[in-house]
């Protein structure tokens, strides 16, 4: 373990952190992370079991909402072994690959989920200003297509970020600032240039931005076309069908836009409101997607029912 602080010993050990002034807490905290991920993985898996075993859900709309799940899934299996290391068995450790290699996919889910949730929110624009064309434009070859381009999109985008931070130097420092491995906390550790670094994280920023402010345009465009049907009836049952999405809008980008906030303009907050946030970050979408689609969708509604219904009987 490389822990002394000194400027001729590079370090290959980083220390992640649990929630600072708790560490007595740790093994209870771990019970309701646990949970959560848990709960997250069996949701995120229900809906990709129901998608792919029900013909009726072989729809543009449902495969999106399959890749969601994916993204989540994979969120939640990324940090899932740091968080129980730290709060379950009381190992902060973690060797500079096994970080390197975590931040890769943790940032790469998280543009990959970024980049579903924009094409959702064309898809449901598609659905509502032009109905009849829908299923011919969003055929399912064109959605597997885009499905394909997201995933490339989203490794090539984060897939510099690990040759990056190996190409620093690390040999003062080794305390990084959250349960789990981000580019943006272990640069700030290097001890040689890391401005290629920070330039790079920007432009990765500055994508999910672009991601959020074109959902915002598809949803002022929905929104038009809505109040251009004449029968309020009509208006609420074409809004509706958005509610989901929206609640995964918020959802996902909520806790990102509050971080970003917290480490601007609130420096000198505690450092137990920093690691909270950062963990509902990627805890609570991968938990919340499922239960919101399940809710608010009947058609998977209806099926999640009737498994578990078939299992008690």
């Amino acid at each position: 373990m490389s822990i002394i602080n000194t400027s001729y010993v590079d370090i290959t050990t980083f220390f992640l952190v649990g929630l600072p002034g708790l560490e007595y807490a740790h093994i209870w905290i771990s019970i309701p992370i646990c949970s959560m991920d848990l709960i997250a993985v069996l949701g995120n898996c229900t809906i990709l079991s129901i998608i792919k075993t029900e013909p009726s859900l072989h729809e543009p709309m449902y495969y999106f909402l399959s890749t969601l799940a994916m993204s989540d899934l994979g969120l939640s299996l990324s940090t899932l072994p740091t968080m129980l290391s730290i709060f379950l068995f009381n190992a902060p450790e973690i060797s500079s690959n096994a970080c390197f290699a975590q931040e890769f996919f943790i940032h790469e889910f998280s543009v990959l989920e970024s980049s579903v949730l924009l094409f959702m929110s064309f898809d449901r624009f598609l659905a509502i200003h032009n109905p009849l064309r829908y299923t011919s434009i969003l055929t399912t070859a064109r959605v597997a297509q885009i499905g394909i381009v997201f995933s490339f999109k989203s490794m090539l985008l984060v897939l510099p970020f690990p040759f990056t931070l190996r190409s620093l130097r690390y040999c003062k420092k080794n305390q990084l600032s959250h349960s789990y491995c981000l580019h943006q906390d272990v640069m700030k550790l290097a001890c040689s240039d890391n401005r290629i670094d920070v330039i790079y994280g920007f432009f990765g920023a500055l994508c999910l931005m672009v991601d959020f402010i074109l959902i915002a345009v598809s949803y002022i465009l929905i929104l038009k076309t809505v109040l251009g049907i004449a029968s309020k009836k009509e208006q609420l049952k074409a809004l509706n069908t958005c509610v989901s999405h929206i609640c995964a809008v918020i959802i996902f980008y909520l806790p990102i836009i509050n971080l970003a906030v917290v480490h601007r303009f609130a420096r000198h907050v505690s450092p137990i409101i920093n690691v909270l946030m950062a963990n509902v970050l990627l805890l609570v979408p991968p938990l919340m997607n499922p239960i919101v689609y399940c809710i608010k969708t009947k058609q998977i509604r209806v099926r999640v029912v009737a498994k578990l219904c078939q299992q008690k009987i």
